[in-house]
């Protein structure tokens, strides 16, 4: 069985900077849920699974990339259920295995490779899932990422842990998903940003108005990455920033989202985006098994 650490901790944290801005930051720490299943990738599961014993599924199938946090806690999760899980990969396979698909084999996934263009265009195609089907039997299916209705309700308990005022939640924005149900759980005076590691948010924002029951732009907003090229591109600048964080703060960050996600959320209160007393929350949705496939791969 899971062992999960909820509900999280919240750290805030102390600097100068922030003392002298008049800003106040809290982390909450779903992080620490479990050393595996971290950040909001159990909550994106939890009712996705719940369902599929509901329905008497005993093979999950899902999908992601080569470094997907998602497949890797899904496989894990599914290992320690007894359920058998399928993991459907974007790009041919690789002679040697990364660290994440590596982790993700040894917890028993199916691992189903797909070329990039047809995982773009065609991952949820009837031909595609009639030869997953052929191939595996029958599946119980959660989306990229654990993106829908059940992904959503999962991320908006998180807020219902919280037993202060806030005025701003950040999270970073993958799918959506995660940001999708802190805005349902939102009180009307808060406003979320969510953080998204890609240049472009149309995708994002998509996800969002379906899974959330806001109105759009209501009390929230994408900001996309503009300083250090998109998706999994990273310097020395956002480097250094998550080692001197890690140093100042004690808290890890990933290189993809929570990086980033800080980078850009420093940025913002040094160049006085936030009034002054500001109580900011930050969501920090793990991530940190994505550092060993960076030094697989750098």
């Amino acid at each position: 069985m899971l062992n999960l650490n909820i509900p999280t901790s919240i750290t805030k944290i102390n600097s100068d900077f922030l003392q002298k801005k008049s800003i106040k930051v809290f982390i909450k720490r779903d992080d620490l849920i479990h050393d595996v299943i971290s950040g909001n990738k159990w909550r994106k599961l939890k009712y996705n699974l719940i369902e599929a014993n509901l329905r008497g599924h005993d093979n999950i199938l899902s999908f992601g990339g080569a470094y997907s946090n998602h497949l890797h806690a899904l496989s894990y999760a599914c290992n320690k259920m007894s359920l058998k899980s399928i993991g459907v990969i974007r790009g041919e396979k690789k002679t040697n295995l990364n660290s994440t698909l590596s982790f993700c084999q040894n917890n028993n996934m199916s691992l189903y490779y797909v070329s990039r263009s047809d995982y773009r265009d065609h991952k949820y195609s009837k031909d595609l899932m009639q030869d997953l089907q052929n191939t595996f039997g029958d599946y119980y299916i959660i989306p990229e990422g654990g993106c829908n209705l059940l992904g959503a309700k999962g991320c908006s308990e998180i807020l219902e842990e919280i037993d202060f005022d806030f005025d701003f939640v950040c999270c970073a924005v993958g799918t959506g998903c995660t940001a999708s149900g802190l805005i349902n759980s939102m009180k009307p005076h808060q406003y979320l940003l969510g953080f998204c590691p890609f240049k472009k948010v149309f995708e994002q924002k998509q996800n969002i108005l379906q899974f959330s029951n806001l109105k759009p732009s209501s009390n929230w907003k994408l900001i996309p990455d503009t300083d250090f090229g998109g998706f999994g591109k990273i310097n020395v600048n956002l480097s250094n920033f998550i080692r001197e964080f890690n140093l100042e703060y004690n808290v890890k960050l990933d290189l993809v989202y929570m990086g980033k996600l800080f980078y850009y959320l420093f940025h913002l209160i040094k160049n006085d985006f936030f009034n002054k007393h500001t109580r900011i929350l930050v969501l920090h949705s793990g991530g940190l098994q994505g550092l060993s496939g960076f030094n697989f791969k750098y």
